[in-house]
């Protein structure tokens, strides 16, 4: 997999500390030479509004194209309530309409999650449900969940842990490998 690839990071927080946005940096910095990783910014869209699906306000056009153009998508999806972000959610309503012209259909992802107690285990849950119906290609295995995040991270944003930096490695390794496998298997499938 020598090819430039291209990734887009999506966190479902807006915060300025976010450890979920800092997990997405850490990421970026374990990358292999060919492959980069860019941050979307959620901050500008505004409440979805059905009536404006056909004529979305320019952030909402500027992240759809963002990810139509991106090879494949990370996302580190914090837990809020038992579930993901309502940022999040909001984001994937509005790149979601029209339904005919989503650019999720058969994109590689993978989601993470630095959280509290449970590591962000629900948000992803519901993540998943969300991302089947949209036809995202989520990677199955393995997940990363960090528990009890604000421990595990220095006040610049740098995971500290030795063993949630393995595997954030492994996370890594291991979704390389799923982009691989889905572009052979979509190459192989376009020469039949």
């Amino acid at each position: 997999m020598s090819a430039h690839l291209h990734i887009l990071g999506i966190s479902g927080s807006l915060r300025a500390g976010s450890l979920n946005t800092a997990l997405l940096r850490n990421a970026q910095a374990m990358l292999p030479a060919h492959v980069s990783l860019s941050l979307a910014d959620l901050s500008g869209i505004p409440l979805f509004n059905q009536d404006l699906e056909h004529a979305p306000p320019e952030a909402v056009q500027t992240l759809k194209a963002q990810i139509a153009g991106a090879d494949a998508l990370l996302f580190a999806v914090p837990e809020y309530n038992y579930s993901l972000s309502g940022v999040l959610k909001n984001a994937i309503d509005w790149i979601s309409r029209p339904p005919e012209a989503q650019p999720f259909a058969g994109k590689p992802a993978a989601v993470m999650s630095a959280g509290g107690r449970f590591g962000g285990v629900r948000a992803q849950a519901h993540f998943r449900q969300i991302a089947a119906g949209l036809e995202m290609l989520v990677m199955p295995k393995p997940e990363l969940l960090i528990p009890q995040a604000k421990q595990k991270f220095n006040s610049a944003g740098e995971l500290i842990d030795p063993e949630a930096c393995d595997q954030l490695r492994a996370f890594i390794e291991a979704f390389m490998r799923w982009i691989k496998r889905l572009r052979q298997e979509h190459s192989a499938a376009a020469s039949r």
